[in-house]
């Protein structure tokens, strides 16, 4: 099955998807027999050896298709990054092959979206890490088969990550969020109680997983994000010229798209999907000559885009009319959807105080 296959496949759901909360199960099922989910794993463990580029495009046109879905796949590779540069061979192999959906377990309720500041505690029991507490938004919390889940360190100090089956007892997830967009994800909280995890499954040093969040995660987790927000504003535009171009007044004999104002926005929708198309290019073309795009392009790509989504799915709705507010029109589920992106954590509020900080020469998270 190609991408174009699993995005129709998508597409067909997506009405269904948002409306019911329905997690998209055919089209996640489907991406794992395809062997894309191990489009970030090695060779070495049967999987593509891709890198951020493919990433960004997968999880782009899986958007443009259906919100949900596209940020399923992107928290399965932010996951699966992790756990390819850290995780034991067993969970290697099993994201690489397909057996394993995978996402991040970061933030609580605590802290909110000061990921790099988790509440939850570990302790060492002998062989093994304890851990308790409660996070607050993991996506596809009921089919994830693998939690990159963070704690304190087991000193009290620093931050860890662990790997975490889903079948681990102690691990209760609640039921998910009846939320404004990207419905069908299935984000919701999860208690660890008494989770008991195999020395082994700590990913990176005890202690030092900050440095693992913010070398390994953040550079995925933005690019991707900002992958599924230009995936989302070209899909807004592509529905708002179809039904501009469609939709006619018979008493003047002419399209919405006949007037100049529908014309203007149209443009400017295009302007922005094709303005953070671009810094997401340079910042992956960075990634690729250097393997390190810098944690200030890093920061402005996901904050850009995220934006530019915003503006686009606004500028929908207002050519689209009263026909946006209906279902069948498809433009109202992806103005919903984009407003996900701004709050998402690092939401862009924070972003921009992080862009400020690193201009200005102050400790990022002082």
């Amino acid at each position: 099955m190609t991408i174009e296959d699993l995005a129709q496949l998508a597409e067909s759901l997506a009405i269904g998807t948002d409306r019911d909360r329905e997690f998209p199960e055919p089209v996640i099922e489907a991406f794992l027999a395809s062997g894309f989910a191990g489009l970030l794993s090695s060779i070495e463990q049967r999987g593509r050896g891709g890198g951020i580029r493919d990433a960004s495009a997968v999880v782009a046109r899986l958007t443009e298709a259906c919100g949900s879905t596209g940020m399923i796949v992107a928290m399965h590779f932010c996951g699966a990054a992790v756990i390819e540069a850290f995780g034991p061979p067993a969970a290697r192999s099993a994201v690489a092959s397909g057996r394993a959906l995978a996402t991040l377990a970061f933030s609580e309720v605590g802290s909110r979206s000061h990921f790099w500041t988790p509440l939850s505690t570990a302790r060492r029991d002998g062989d093994s890490g304890v851990l308790n507490d409660r996070k607050s938004w993991i996506t596809s919390v009921h089919h994830a088969d693998l939690f990159v889940w963070s704690s304190r360190g087991t000193s009290g100090e620093g931050v860890s990550l662990w790997l975490v089956p889903a079948a681990t007892p102690g691990l209760v997830p609640s039921p998910s969020f009846d939320g404004l967009g990207l419905r069908g994800n299935e984000s919701a909280p999860a208690a660890a109680q008494e989770v008991r995890i195999p020395a082994g499954n700590l990913l990176g040093e005890d202690g030092k997983g900050l440095e693992v969040m913010l070398g390994t995660v953040l550079p995925v987790f933005c690019i991707l994000n900002a992958s599924a927000a230009v995936g989302l504003a070209r899909g807004a535009l592509a529905k708002t010229v179809e039904h501009a171009t469609a939709t006619r007044f018979e008493h003047l004999d002419q399209t919405i798209s006949s007037f100049p104002i529908a014309r203007a926005r149209i443009a400017r929708m295009q302007l922005q999907c094709d303005m953070a198309a671009a810094l997401l290019e340079e910042t992956i073309g960075s990634v690729e000559r250097t393997g390190d795009a810098g944690i200030l392009r890093v920061l402005e790509v996901k904050a850009a885009a995220s934006e530019a989504a915003t503006i686009v799915t606004d500028l929908a709705m207002a050519v689209c009319g009263g026909a946006a507010f209906r279902k069948e029109t498809g433009v109202e589920r992806f103005f919903r959807d984009a407003r996900a992106y701004a709050v998402m954590a690092p939401t862009s509020d924070q972003l921009y105080d992080f862009i400020g900080r690193e201009l200005c020469g102050l400790d990022l998270l002082a």
